[in-house]
């Protein structure tokens, strides 16, 4: 699970773009219980999803040419310009170059070899969420892609991201940990297109802690939302559902499984 203990190669930061950035602040609230602030009139627009004070994501409006609604992965960097080199040489690309925000670090947005956009965020004095790994915030990310062992090698090129396989009923699972971290921190993991039984194409799910995945699945229909996958039991892992905003943007859910011993 995903922790605050934020290292080379994690998940440090998520942020949602919308062309309705009000119409999401209200499905996101009724569903988790964010509250929207401004990051102020020289951030262009963009805020942060907060759960009782604390950062728990961002939010932005966005146009139609800036692409379709979706939520964006970050993975910590201590040099964004050197990840967006790397990106490149491992024969991704950059979406958006390096750039200073402010003085809170700097952004960049890569793709990798399949075209699946993330994020890049190197800490100045945001180190990243304030929340992660607790029901409300982020807790897993996961990577849904048609090569695997590509996906394996080009994030491991740029972000040092190590790979092992967890053993399930009926099959196995690709789970992603930062360089030398070992799998205490694993903090995701990676789907294969051709196994995944509600595909919605190649991309990073960012997954959100609950406490009941069924009442939050009924309330996100509720609120103008859509169910790509019912809330289903995984042994050992907890119970998930996929969904999406009123505007396309997915993520999934997740409440997880009763720690053993």
């Amino acid at each position: 699970m995903l922790t605050t203990r934020y290292v080379t190669g994690a998940p440090n930061w998520l942020d949602v773009g919308t062309p309705d950035l009000d119409g999401a602040v209200s499905f996101y609230g009724g569903l988790f219980g964010w509250r929207f602030r401004s990051a102020g009139p020289e951030a262009g627009g963009y805020g942060f999803f907060e759960l009782d004070g604390r950062i728990v994501a961002g939010g932005m409006r966005t146009t139609e040419e800036q692409g379709p609604p979706s939520w964006t992965v970050y993975f910590q960097a201590p040099d964004a310009g050197a990840a967006a080199k790397a990106s490149g040489e491992a024969r991704g690309g950059v979406l958006v170059q390096p750039m200073d925000v402010m003085d809170q670090g700097t952004m960049a947005i890569l793709a990798d070899r399949a075209g699946v956009p993330f994020g890049i965020w190197q800490p100045g004095q945001r180190k990243g969420l304030d929340v992660a790994g607790e029901t409300g915030a982020l807790c897993w990310v996961e990577l849904h892609t048609a090569d695997v062992a590509a996906a394996a090698a080009y994030y491991r090129a740029v972000l040092g991201l190590e790979t092992s396989a967890v053993s399930f009923p009926g099959g196995s699972y690709t789970c992603l940990n930062p360089a030398g971290e070992g799998e205490e921190a694993m903090f995701g993991g990676v789907v294969p297109l051709a196994e995944d039984p509600a595909d919605t194409g190649a991309g990073w799910l960012p997954y959100i802690a609950v406490d009941d995945a069924d009442a939050t699945v009924a309330r996100a229909s509720e609120l103008g939302g859509s169910v790509g996958m019912p809330a289903t039991d995984i042994e050992g892992v907890g119970r998930v559902a996929r969904l999406a905003d009123p505007y396309g943007a997915r993520f999934a859910i997740l409440r997880p499984a009763p720690r053993q011993g």
